[in-house]
């Protein structure tokens, strides 16, 4: 019951000081709220469990040629069986292929991001459906119907959770057209190994039917998950996995090429899925740390400064027989109702922080999308709310009864002793050393973005609008899709601002990786073709392509109406392609041609194949034109012409000289008026879409830039506090050297100046945290990176500056002593 008497005196003396009360309890809630946020977010992306019923025997199992560039090359189907046929520590094995489809019956028309799976996937992962049911095995094998099934975010958000979805016949073409019936609603679950919309059975496509994905061996596009036999551990499955890929290797060595380095490993699929995100929300979890340690810090520094003004007080209470204990449980009352008053604000605060947080994490882990809050956070509101209280209490020191240095009962002014000064000066470096890290990390996020929103592109973002149109999926011939875009060219190019249109297979930065990836080998005159052929982005364009990106063609012409199968196969090279082949000779009119195995499963007749494959001649160069990368690389590309070759994907690149976006309507309705089932999505500027892959730079710099400058406002106010404190406990000082004859301005040179080694210490102590800190997380996450010198020096300046404007009001004040005033104190 004391300590409840306790609360309540408590609560009457900090009714006295309401505006030290609500400092502290602003800054708590500051410091709480950031820190609560952000461990629910780490808790649903890092910790929360999955779905996924047997979660902790899911595997995923990746192959990969790092030597040759490739983090993960996938699985074919014959690499699939043998790893069934001879791995024992994984009971189960479930494939999904990644392929997007062009999907007419279930409302608009729409290109759908879809996966392709054997019938017993589902039950490997161990998810359910919410409506109808899932893709089982008698879904599986050649003469089984078609089926799909509707993730659930697709689902609620494109058909508003509508049950009368199911059943209902769709239209999916990709190589090739089928028919499929929805059969069911997949649970809310982690979307992976893709962000997909539909998942169907291996008839929805008839590629995955034929008998170059059948037979294949480098035919790779499927991924490969498992589920650990009863009482297996992961690195048996392991083991395993790398003998039964060693024996592979050694039957089928052309399929593993020395070059490439070929590897398998396995890890767990909830570690698989949140290792894109671990390290941006840890650091993120680690910045929100020192955000607390800010605001602690500067809330010591006010119950110091309120314990020294009370020192009477508490002399009086130790005189009477108060033993260190209770006067100490006194102070814990004051700073229980302080925090637990911050921690509710910072609760509600946390809220729709967390709403915010989810969408910028989003970016790096689809979890977050489901992320909701829950009673955890009041639980890490309350923990962090008793940690900073238990702190905060045991930070003063207290008189005793019996202490020969105790405060004066008669005496009025203030005093601080050594030991105060110096715990108030090691809390004032340490908000600035903590506000440091922070800034010097946001400098460089910062610097980053700006250097990447500067980089030249190398061709017109702003007047090129950009729209997907796939190849149309209503059973035409290749020279009928090629007459269709033709057509949809000739009919956009007469619509008013329209200077130039154009077709390609690949939107700039919207489908990076698409387009085979890496690129395909190839070789040329003067090269002899072996294993170790160098390889090219391949693209395939129509005529004014060049033209509508602003690209300049350096050597001989562009494609023209003549270009076509008929003719001779013809390129375009990039300018990079060119040096690298033909260092020092012209290129026109020299040859390339394909030498990638993987060729051999392209689709089409065998002359078709055979064309592809066959030298083609170089009729021009143009500059080079990095679709891929933001900061743009030498690129070595082959553009082959629409006319001569198919088309994947399908995008209409417009350029205007008026609103790019006002064309959308008259574009849509050329196309639909020419296929009526044709999708007409994403229309979006260059511009545009380039910024929107900047999003995830733009939304770090933007988060780690508020806790950088909460921290910086916070350490500010902190050093100014300290200054002002010791200033009002230096008057009768100040007052003695200006009745010397000191001038004014020495005093305040002098408080400045205290202020500004506070923070130069401060600084030091950073950097050299900063760089601990740093080299420690780098040995366990090997994408973090020290700052540039700019970011550290901006940062250094920024933090010298706020201390100087942070030091410049309690040294005016020190200049103005009334000198008779002072004296008279005493």
């Amino acid at each position: 019951m004391s300590f409840f008497r306790d609360l309540r005196v408590a609560f009457h003396s900090l009714m006295h000081s309401k505006s030290l009360a609500a400092i502290v309890i602003l800054t708590l809630a500051l410091g709480i709220g950031a820190n609560a946020a952000i461990f629910t977010l780490v808790r649903g992306v890092l910790l929360k469990p999955l779905v996924n019923r047997d979660e902790n025997r899911l595997v995923y199992i990746r192959q990969s040629a790092p030597s040759g560039g490739q983090d993960n090359t996938t699985f074919s189907v014959p690499e699939i069986k043998d790893i069934e046929g001879g791995v024992r520590t994984v009971s189960e094995f479930g494939d999904f292929s990644t392929m997007d489809f062009t999907m007419v019956g279930l409302g608009e028309p729409r290109v759908v991001h879809g996966g392709v799976v054997s019938g017993n996937y589902f039950d490997v992962m161990g998810l359910r459906p919410v409506l109808g049911r899932l893709v089982g095995p008698q879904d599986g094998g050649a003469d089984a119907p078609g089926v799909i099934v509707l993730t659930y975010r697709f689902w609620s958000t494109v058909y508003k959770k509508d049950p009368n979805v199911i059943g209902k016949t769709v239209r999916l073409s990709s190589l090739g057209d089928r028919s499929a019936t929805v059969i069911g609603v997949l649970e809310p679950s982690v979307p992976y190994p893709a962000d997909t919309e539909i998942i169907g059975n291996l008839v929805i496509s008839p590629h995955h039917l034929s008998a170059t994905m059948v037979t294949g061996r480098i035919h790779r596009m499927t991924e490969l998950f498992g589920k650990l036999a009863p009482g297996a551990s992961l690195e048996q499955a392991r083991n395993e996995l790398r003998t039964v890929y060693a024996s592979m290797e050694k039957d089928h060595p052309d399929a593993y090429p020395d070059n490439g380095g070929y590897r398998i490993d396995a890890r767990m699929l909830r570690d698989q899925i949140t290792s894109g995100a671990r390290t941006v929300l840890l650091v993120l979890l680690a910045a929100s740390g020192l955000v607390f340690i800010v605001a602690c810090s500067n809330v010591a520094n006010l119950i110091l400064a309120r314990t020294v003004r009370r020192e009477g007080e508490l002399s009086i209470r130790a005189a009477m027989g108060a033993n260190t204990w209770a006067l100490r449980r006194m102070l814990l009352a004051e700073s229980l109702l302080l925090c637990c008053a911050g921690a509710a604000i910072g609760v509600i605060i946390a809220q729709p922080l967390v709403t915010i947080l989810a969408r910028y994490a989003s970016r790096f882990s689809v979890r977050a999308l489901d992320l909701t809050v829950d009673f955890s956070l009041l639980w890490v509101g309350v923990a962090l709310a008793i940690v900073a209280a238990v702190i905060l209490a045991f930070v003063p020191r207290l008189p005793s009864a019996n202490s020969s240095n105790s405060m004066n009962l008669s005496s009025g002014s203030v005093r601080i002793t050594s030991s105060t000064g110096r715990r108030q000066r090691i809390f004032a470096v340490t908000q600035i050393a903590a506000s440091f890290v922070l800034l010097a990390g946001a400098s460089m996020l910062i610097t980053t973005l700006v250097a990447l929103q500067r980089t030249q592109t190398g061709f017109d973002t702003r007047r090129v609008l950009v729209v997907d149109v796939p190849a149309p999926s209503d059973g035409r011939t290749p020279q009928q899709v090629v007459d269709f875009y033709k057509e949809s060219v000739r009919q956009i190019d007469a619509l008013p601002g329209v200077t130039d249109t154009a077709v390609g297979m690949i939107a700039p930065w919207r489908d990076a990786g698409g387009g085979f990836g890496i690129g395909l080998q190839f070789s040329g005159d003067g090269h002899v073709h072996d294993k170790d052929d160098p390889r090219a982005l391949w693209r395939t364009i129509s005529p004014g392509f060049f033209t509508s990106l602003g690209v300049p063609i350096i050597a001989g012409r562009d494609f023209n109406a003549l270009d076509d199968q008929n003719g001779e196969p013809v390129v375009i090279v990039s300018a990079t392609l060119a040096r690298q082949m033909f260092p020092g000779q012209d290129p026109i009119n020299r040859h390339v041609y394909w030498t990638d195995p993987v060729l051999e499963f392209a689709t089409g007749s065998a002359a078709e194949k055979a064309r592809l494959t066959s030298p083609h001649r170089i009729i021009g160069v143009a500059a080079d034109m990095d679709d891929e990368h933001i900061v743009p690389v030498p690129t070595a590309t082959i553009y082959g012409s629409l006319a001569d070759g198919g088309m994947f994907g399908g995008h209409v690149f417009i350029h205007t000289t008026g609103n790019p976006y006002s064309l959308v309507t008259p574009v849509t309705k050329i196309i639909r008026d020419m296929a009526a089932d044709e999708p007409v999505e994403n229309a979006a500027t260059l511009e545009d879409i380039r910024a929107k892959v900047l999003a995830p730079d733009r939304l770090n710099s933007l988060v780690f830039g508020v806790f950088a400058a909460v921290a910086l406002l916070i350490a500010v106010v902190g050093v100014a506090g300290v200054l002002a404190f010791s200033v009002s406990a230096r008057t009768r000082e100040f007052g003695i050297r200006l009745a010397l004859g000191s001038q004014p301005g020495n005093l305040l040179r002098g408080v400045v100046a205290q202020g500004v080694v506070m923070a130069g210490v401060g600084v030091l102590a950073g950097a050299a945290f900063g760089l601990v800190a740093v080299r420690v997380a780098g040995s366990y996450f090997g994408d973090l990176k020290m700052p540039g010198a700019l970011p550290v020096i901006v940062s250094a300046f920024v933090l010298l500056g706020a201390a100087v404007v942070a030091s410049m009001l309690p040294a005016a004040r020190a200049a103005r002593v009334d000198v008779m005033q002072a004296l008279r104190s005493e």
